[in-house]
């Protein structure tokens, strides 16, 4: 009787996760960073204002793992990505008894354009926000954690324009 009851708990654990598996496949569920551009998109131009910056290498990371295939030289026929200048710009939200700043908003904005042709061009700005605490006493590792900070909203912003370019359909 035992050997019944395992060999039944199998057979229902193992349907359970095929049911599973095919539910998620039919609702469109994707792993994130697995990004499904438009067959057009599949080959693309990267061009960015900052050419050796971190958000120019992460998109162009992003891209790679995604298998689109990018060109060196810009051609008539083949979308082109332009990332502008993206800028830092910081709010501050509380000060210090003394007056010095205590808690800055961090202000990340990405602007990009996807020219398709000549008269099809699309441009995008977002922006991400993050919270920063300053403490002057400790300014040393308080500016590494700054470039962390920043760091991660590259990341955030390269996954940003990855998702956005898999909503184009053409």
């Amino acid at each position: 009787m035992h050997k019944k009851t395992t060999k039944y708990q199998t057979q229902v654990a193992a349907a359970t996760l095929v049911l599973f598996t095919l539910f998620l496949s039919s609702c469109g569920f994707a792993l994130r960073g697995d990004y499904l551009l438009s067959p057009q998109l599949q080959t693309l131009h990267l061009s960015s204002a900052d050419k050796f910056g971190e958000l120019t290498r992460q998109v162009k990371q992003h891209l790679t793992i995604n298998k689109i295939k990018l060109l060196a030289q810009a051609t008539e026929n083949i979308p082109q990505l332009k990332l502008s200048k993206d800028s830092l710009n910081r709010r501050t939200l509380s000060v210090f008894p003394n007056g010095q700043v205590a808690e800055y908003e961090l202000i990340y904005t990405v602007r990009y354009q996807l020219v398709l042709s000549k008269s099809d061009v699309r441009s995008f700005v977002f922006e991400l926000n993050r919270d920063y605490q300053d403490d002057p006493n400790i300014a040393l590792a308080k500016s590494r954690e700054l470039e962390l900070m920043l760091s991660e909203m590259r990341k955030e912003a390269a996954n940003k324009i990855l998702r956005d370019l898999s909503t184009i359909k053409i």
